[in-house]
């Protein structure tokens, strides 16, 4: 396999691919389905999933893709214990079809468990974020591209970055306790890319999420310097069952 620092432009372009596809969709009608799980699903989602598994077989042949439309369709691959991707064609499908721009793909590569390889892309907002384990991580706005780097923990005033459509009260409680007021709200995994970029601090999530849910966003905030645990302080890994995530917590540097 390819090392992550040379796989990256070709990732970032299949997302921007996917991306294009996307934004067709956002500017017609727009219509949701249900799936098993309760969560929503549109023609969006699964036109964007189409191009970034035609672009990644493409790319990396051999590397199982574990994608959310596909899992919802009972097509998973099977893993094992080398590197695979996780692909979230179009996390926050709810702010998509509230159409506040909160949407982001998601492409992630995990390798040994641990996310080496992530890019973010906001299509509806000019935005992208990518970084890879001894690369770096960067955000592009409108064309300009900039490092980031997750900003040391500050000794008060310590900014959260909370789930704009699934924030709970277990965070709320979690927040008191860490004496923490002062919250943005964000969707997607663009909260990932909040602390990443140093204009938070730590992203607390206690409900449910899925794998591809976070590896993108987790992938660049860990080559930006920060890190993920569980809520008990457990290393935060991959490959788990089911591809379930349990609640954890990002970090900043």
């Amino acid at each position: 396999m390819l090392a992550p620092t040379l796989l990256l432009p070709e990732v970032i372009a299949i997302a921007e691919r996917a991306g294009a596809v996307i934004l067709e969709h956002y500017r017609g009608s727009v219509e949701a389905r249900v799936k098993a799980d309760a969560s929503p699903v549109t023609a969006a989602d699964e036109a964007s999933e189409a191009v970034i598994l035609a672009g990644l077989r493409e790319l990396a042949p051999g590397i199982p893709i574990v994608a959310e439309e596909e899992v919802a369709a009972g097509r998973v691959p099977e893993v094992g214990d080398g590197p695979f991707w996780l692909v979230d064609p179009l996390d926050g499908t709810k702010e998509f079809l509230s159409r506040n721009g909160e949407f982001t793909v998601n492409i992630g590569l995990i390798e040994s468990r641990q996310p080496v390889l992530g890019v973010v892309l906001a299509p509806a907002k000019g935005l992208a974020w990518w970084g890879a384990v001894g690369q770096g991580a960067c955000r592009r706005q409108d064309g300009a591209v900039a490092r980031i780097r997750a900003r040391p923990r500050p000794a008060e005033g310590m900014v959260a970055v909370a789930s704009r459509s699934h924030r709970d009260a277990a965070t709320d409680a979690w927040l008191k306790q860490q004496g923490i007021e002062d919250t943005v709200s964000a969707g997607s995994s663009l909260k990932f890319c909040l602390v990443a970029e140093g204009k938070a601090d730590v992203y607390p999530r206690f409900g449910p999420t899925m794998e591809w849910d976070t590896a993108a966003g987790h992938a660049i905030l860990r080559a930006a310097g920060g890190r993920v645990a569980t809520t008990s302080g457990e290393p935060f890994l991959y490959h788990k069952p089911g591809f379930r995530n349990p609640g954890f917590i990002a970090y900043g540097a």
